[in-house]
């Protein structure tokens, strides 16, 4: 395990930018930098971006909304609204998925070093640091970074139900 303890202090905008499924992902710290302690991640998304329902059960995962309103869905729990300040913690093996509602929204995701790793997996560097024009997935590419990251999918990306 990397144990650089070195500060990083970087300012808005900056960051190692991905697109990431639909989203603009700026990776602010990564496990290299924490000294393998966690990742922060920034994403920037559209309106109806999010995941199917899905588990990691080796990463805890959190989220922090900076602008906009998201809805996740934890487990059997009803539905949450998480607007901005709100903070959504994913304890590792719960079953997750969240979906953008406003026209975009900004979060924070703190994770472990490994979940950090399987976001790169699955993107690709920003041309611009816009969120990226829409695309097809890529399902080859995310299936086998999901396997080779832990992360196992469960179903579809919930209804409406809020």
């Amino acid at each position: 395990m990397d144990t650089d303890r070195t500060p990083v202090a970087l300012g808005a905008g900056e960051g190692e930018a991905l697109w990431c499924v639909g989203a603009l992902t700026t990776v602010k710290a990564a496990g290299g930098q924490t000294a393998g302690a966690y990742a922060l991640i920034e994403d920037l998304a559209p309106k109806g971006a999010g995941t199917p329902l899905h588990r990691h059960r080796g990463d805890d995962e959190a989220f922090y909304v900076l602008e906009g309103e998201l809805t996740f869905w934890l487990g059997d729990a009803e539905p949450i609204r998480a607007a901005a300040g709100a903070f959504v913690h994913v304890p590792g093996g719960t079953v997750h998925a969240f979906r953008v509602d406003s026209e975009t929204a900004r979060y924070l995701i703190i994770t472990t070093p490994r979940h950090g790793d399987f976001y790169r997996a699955i993107a690709d560097p920003a041309q611009t640091r816009t969120i990226p024009p829409e695309a097809p997935m890529d399902e080859a590419r995310i299936g086998a970074a999901c396997a080779a990251y832990g992360i196992e999918g469960v179903g579809p990306p919930p209804g409406d139900g809020a």
